[in-house]
């Protein structure tokens, strides 16, 4: 299920890996959805390789997430670089129909709580596409928990000749799990956490389970559908790393939320992210 090659990830941890027990809520895990960007897309025919969103403009959020457990906390996904806030009007990449906007830094949104990066002892990735690593570096004194092909894909050659590198660079060196196999990766060893292989995005794309105690499980599902019409109607990026392995990774993410009772998340559906409790409440 797991056979890839190349876009991004890696780590080393005081939790276990393999099979963890079936998920269950561990008292006092919150987590907190946290605004890291927006994009404005004249165009999402990208998104899809039928070709069906051609033309078809689209505004998605970029998340952030924070999850606190009585071990540790972790910092999912990081959202756009935060030096796109220091730019009066965003970023306006040349002759694309695309607007990148930070209103607020993530180092800003960190110190609400009374954390700095530094702070935060674990760190991972859906994936290490640019809007989901952008402050990766910042958390270079985090451990990173990585599945392992991303990883490789990270700082493969490719990669580098790409310039897909610089915004994680300073991983490279740091404490790392490498998450080896298809079995889900318990965080924190309660099961209350855990990562689980949504391949085909890129080469070691992961979904993250979290469960709380008064609110269930929740399913934070990366890039596995960008759009509000992708999940309901399949469509699979047309830079998408394996069209096969993406389509059986929805098969599975959905018999997963099924198993675990979990609320889909769609990471970039502005919707999704304004159900959650506005920052800085806590999901719990």
């Amino acid at each position: 299920m797991k056979t890839l090659h190349l876009w991004s990830a890696c780590l080393l941890l005081t939790a276990c890996a393999g099979a963890p027990p079936t998920p269950r809520a561990a008292p006092g895990v919150k987590l907190y959805a946290i605004h890291c960007g927006r994009v404005e897309l004249g165009d999402s025919g990208f998104m899809a390789d039928d070709g069906s969103m051609k033309g078809v403009p689209a505004e998605t959020v970029v998340p952030c997430y924070l999850i606190r457990h009585p071990k540790g906390d972790l910092l999912w996904d990081s959202g756009l670089s935060e030096s796109i806030a220091d730019l009066p009007d965003g970023m306006r990449p040349q002759g694309q129909p695309v607007h990148f906007e930070v209103k607020k830094k993530l180092t800003a949104s960190l110190g609400e709580l009374g954390l700095a990066p530094a702070d935060v002892e674990f760190v991972s990735f859906s994936h290490l596409h640019f809007d989901h690593a952008g402050n990766a570096n910042l958390f270079a004194g985090s451990t990173w928990l990585v599945d392992a092909e991303e990883r490789d894909a990270a700082f493969s050659e490719q990669a580098v000749q790409r310039g897909e590198v610089p915004h994680y660079s300073a991983l490279e060196h740091a404490k790392t799990v490498r998450i080896e196999g298809d079995a889900p990766y318990d965080v924190f060893g309660d099961g209350a956490v855990t990562i689980h292989q949504a391949p085909g995005h890129t080469p070691g794309h992961t979904v993250l389970l979290v469960k709380t105690a008064k609110s269930g499980a929740v399913l934070l599902t990366g890039d596995l559908w960008p759009l509000p019409q992708s999940r309901e109607r399949q469509l699979v990026p047309v830079y998408n790393f394996n069209r096969e392995q993406t389509l059986e990774s929805m098969k599975r993410v959905e018999a997963l939320a099924r198993d675990s009772n979990a609320r889909v998340i769609r990471e970039h559906v502005p919707e999704d992210f304004a159900a959650l409790p506005a920052f800085p409440a806590p999901l719990e």
